[in-house]
């Protein structure tokens, strides 16, 4: 009889792909490409508030020609979602959930994607590893209820919740924030919520083989748990000069595609489809949509 994967076995295969990454300190890259400085001051002397502009369609919008043949588009409104963060400092690699990552932004596209296309109405969605709580905050303009979950560590979860009270105007959906580790089994509260699931995001979530090991340990639980679910998931493919291979490579990355395969098609409840989606949507966020990313959704059915 087959039973899932567990997240000590997962690790296993983790280390015997590539060897376990120290602890290093690490700044995301974007604040080197466009200057989201506020000037609001934060309350925490260390932190910054960034500013995040987006352009937001409104629902239903949709491209028309007049009489004369040209494009007739009814003008996005500009938004900006304020998020306090702590990119003036380098953080710890645990604690990369304080820091904006480029994959937020794509993530963010996506979901304004999928709600103007109204994929999100009616909606449940959980973020996994949501760190700031960016794109929850988007999720939440069209979704019925959003979940915003991360590990309760270095204040991220008070982070969010601070973050949330700053972005008060575009949650339009019922918003709760709770703790998931990755390692850690689930209480009733949190397993009744991925029950009730429907669409799970994570953006941006594997920078090291053992949180990789046990992020595939836990969407694999997920996906198996009252089917159908569907997981989006943005990577950026973190290359590295190696002497082993003397050529840049992603262990990271591959270390996700190699425990991802292994899972996949061994599960007893449901069947899963796994595919790498175009990036043929428009952009909305302001950054640099670097060929790096990549965008997965995994979507998991009864037998």
């Amino acid at each position: 009889m087959y039973s899932e994967l567990s997240y000590g076995q997962l690790m296993g295969v983790a280390i015997a792909i590539s060897n376990k990454m120290p602890e290093l300190t690490v700044t995301s890259e974007i604040y080197e490409e466009y200057d989201y400085r506020s000037k609001v001051p934060p309350s925490i002397e260390g932190n910054v508030i960034s500013e995040f502009p987006f352009l937001l369609p409104k629902p239903g919008s949709k491209a028309k020609f007049d009489e004369d043949n040209d494009l007739d588009m009814e003008r996005p409104q500009k938004e900006v979602i304020r998020i306090v963060s702590e990119h003036s400092a380098k953080t710890k690699i645990a604690l990369v959930g304080l820091q904006v990552w480029r994959g937020a932004f794509l993530l963010g596209d996506l979901l304004i994607h999928l709600g103007l296309q109204g994929e999100l109405q009616n909606k449940i969605v959980m973020e996994l590893g949501a760190g700031t709580g960016l794109t929850s905050f988007v999720a939440s303009i069209y979704a019925k209820k959003v979940i915003c979950t991360d590990i309760d560590l270095g204040g991220i979860l008070a982070l969010i919740k601070l973050n949330a009270q700053y972005n008060a105007k575009l949650i339009k959906a019922q918003f709760k924030i709770m703790q998931l580790d990755f390692k850690e089994t689930w209480n009733k509260e949190l397993s009744n919520e991925i029950e009730q699931t429907d669409v799970f995001i994570a953006a941006d979530v594997i920078y090291d083989d053992d949180v990789t090991a046990a992020f595939i340990s836990t969407i694999q639980k997920i996906l198996n748990t009252k089917p159908p679910k569907t997981l989006y998931v943005v990577l950026e493919k973190r290359y590295v000069f190696t002497i082993e291979h003397l050529d840049n490579v992603a262990p990271c990355y591959e270390t996700f595609l190699s425990l991802l395969d292994k899972v996949k098609t061994e599960n007893a409840k449901a069947t899963w489809t796994v595919e790498q989606l175009p990036l043929n949507f428009p952009k909305y966020f302001t950054y640099d949509r670097v060929k790096e990313l990549v965008l997965w959704k995994i979507s998991s059915k009864p037998f």
